[in-house]
């Protein structure tokens, strides 16, 4: 099967994939914005938006993993010409994982309060971040749902309605979060962070509808679930179990990086919360030419066009890194007024300048790892992955920001380990792809 992997057909998958992905963490930025801005504890409530946020993206990069399982099978299965024999998986996978959100909201409504005490919030920030969790959290079935439908439209190599369906839902969110947050006068009241919160999980409801109906109308994949299970239902299993543990090490990394930072006073995590929203920013605009590699990497192993495999990522390394270098650069120009944008409170820019350096400096460093992360889904390759993340989080991250932290580096501390935390991933994957199929390629 012929598959183009010209830098035409790349930029055709991962400009979608690039507006489609960052989606999630506009929604983030939109609420850090307009929390921070508002009349009233500013500061406590972008703390508690920030803890918040890191603990749903957790729950919400565990378990929204079968996005990654469903569009490498069917991605796998579309090069060897044989999809008819998985479109009945994605319907079942969706069932799972909605079963499993709605066993998460009741097992952690109840607790909020002492969950996120485990990340150090108290006083009037713990009081915000059960407010804002308790109402956003009910938005989590509606955003794994619509993250099985990428998966599903990502392994038919279309980026195109996912990007639609994350316009709408992100527009949604941006108008909802002014109008509920700061309310208009003698129509709406000001809800202060309960706006943010309300505001999110109607822009997810809206995105889960629209993308089910895409899924429904423009493509072959049905959503009715029908026994038995698929074939290859033991193979997402496995795959999707060993991207648990992995998200599970991914989140050690962010946890100890907020509590830490909560732990240091109000103006860190706030200063934190804004430099780690510019980070998902950033890498998920990168991730852009991460999902086309994902997506053209699966064909091209069900077609076994290995050395297609190998000019594909010759292309995505150089592309990648140079979009690294341009986010880097725009962020770098405008790098005190980007701070401004989410908080005028003199102490939380303070320390946020301090680290917003390192920041930048990561992103080509993100390109590498996160393109090559994307390209191992693709190939499914899960369980290299779950090894990586466990040494790079354990044996990198930790022991660089305990030590760093002894000698008082504070919020550097946190985004120093993240630069070898980044490194670890990214350059063994070079190697290991390098490995596997350049002796493939050289047969043919």
């Amino acid at each position: 099967m012929s598959t183009d992997i010209s830098i035409k057909n790349i930029n055709r998958l991962a400009i979608p994939a690039l507006i489609a992905g960052i989606s999630e963490p506009i929604l983030s930025l939109t609420d850090t914005a307009i929390v921070g801005n508002v009349d009233t504890n500013a500061t406590e409530a972008l703390a508690a938006v920030g803890i918040v946020t890191t603990f749903l993206s957790m729950l919400i990069w565990v378990f929204g993993q079968t996005r990654s399982a469903i569009s490498s099978i069917i991605s796998q299965y579309l090069g060897a010409n044989k999809l008819n024999e998985v479109k009945s998986l994605p319907g079942q996978a969706i069932v799972i994982i909605l079963a499993i959100s709605l066993f998460i909201i009741f097992t952690t409504w109840p607790i909020s309060n002492h969950i996120f005490k485990l990340y150090n919030a108290s006083g009037l920030i713990l009081d915000y971040c059960v407010t804002y969790y308790n109402i956003r959290i009910f938005g989590f079935p509606f955003t794994l749902f619509t993250i099985a439908v990428f998966g599903a439209f990502r392994g038919l190599q279309n980026t195109f309605y996912p990007m639609i369906i994350a316009a709408i839902g992100t527009i949604t969110n941006i108008i909802l979060d002014v109008v509920l947050v700061y309310g208009i006068e003698g129509v709406i009241p000001a809800m202060h962070i309960k706006g943010a919160a309300y505001a999110s999980v109607i822009a997810q409801l809206v995105m889960a509808v629209v993308a089910a109906v895409y899924l429904l109308k423009k493509t072959p994949i049905p959503l009715k679930v029908k026994l038995p299970f698929n074939k290859e239902i033991k193979r997402f299993t496995v795959m999707v179990l060993n991207l648990f543990i992995r998200t599970i090490a991914l989140n050690v990394t962010l946890y100890f990086a907020s509590a830490f930072a909560t732990s240091y006073g109000a103006e860190y995590i706030a200063a934190y919360t804004i430099a780690i929203n510019i980070w998902f920013f950033g890498a998920f605009l990168i991730d852009g030419y991460a999902s086309a590699g994902n997506i053209l990497s699966g064909k091209l192993l069900g077609a076994k066009r290995y050395d297609a495999l190998i000019g594909l990522s010759n292309k995505l390394i150089v592309h990648g890194v140079l979009a690294g270098l341009a986010i880097a650069l725009c962020f770098g120009l405008f790098y005190y007024q980007i701070g401004e944008i989410f908080t005028n409170d003199p102490a939380v820019l303070t320390q946020f300048y301090k680290v917003f350096w390192v920041v930048l400096a990561m992103q080509p460093l993100c390109a590498l790892a996160f393109i090559f992360d994307g390209m191992f889904k693709g190939l499914g390759k899960m369980k290299y992955l779950r090894n990586l993340l466990l040494f790079a989080t354990f044996l990198v991250f930790l022991p660089i920001l305990f030590g760093l932290d002894q000698y008082g580096y504070k919020l550097n501390a946190i985004f120093i380990a993240m630069i070898f935390w980044i490194m670890a991933r990214g350059f063994p994957l070079i190697i290991k792809f390098r490995k596997l199929f350049l002796p493939l390629a050289q047969k043919r």
